[in-house]
């Protein structure tokens, strides 16, 4: 005699599929924004990192030449000799200096304004000022 009460399922309802979804959303919803807040943190502490391996590059730099880059020279001149520089000794860093964690190059300018040498990224934004991940991360 077949059990009639009892019957076999195969899947899933659509109920059960729909309260799963609800579940995955509201832990991304909850997650989401936690991480990529981290992102952004993550990106200025490169950014800060890369001007301070940069610093100690142009220290180096200057004390085998004697002086800092030109500004025109920029920072390539700390992977590739120039053409006028006799007492060059590099190269000072491995790889030529990528651009800052947002895709724009770093500024360099001798003289600084605030230093002997100004190195810097605006940020997030690409302007001047700015606070949290916009804000200006400078040498100084």
């Amino acid at each position: 005699m077949k059990n009639t009460f009892l019957k076999k399922t195969d899947g899933f309802t659509l109920l059960e599929l729909l309260v799963v979804i609800v579940i995955i959303g509201l832990l991304a919803g909850y997650v989401a924004p936690r991480y990529f807040s981290q992102v952004g943190k993550s990106e200025v502490k490169v950014a800060q990192a890369q001007i301070d391996a940069f610093g100690k590059a142009l220290d180096q730099y200057r004390l085998d030449t004697g002086h800092y880059p030109s500004t025109e020279q920029g920072l390539a001149a700390l992977t590739v000799r120039p053409s006028n520089e006799a007492k060059w000794d590099g190269p000072y860093l491995k790889k030529t200096a990528p651009d800052d964690p947002w895709g724009k190059p770093y500024i360099y300018r001798i003289p600084g304004e605030h230093g002997e040498y100004d190195l810097y990224s605006y940020g997030k934004d690409g302007q001047p000022g700015g606070s949290g991940e916009n804000a200006d991360i400078t040498n100084w």
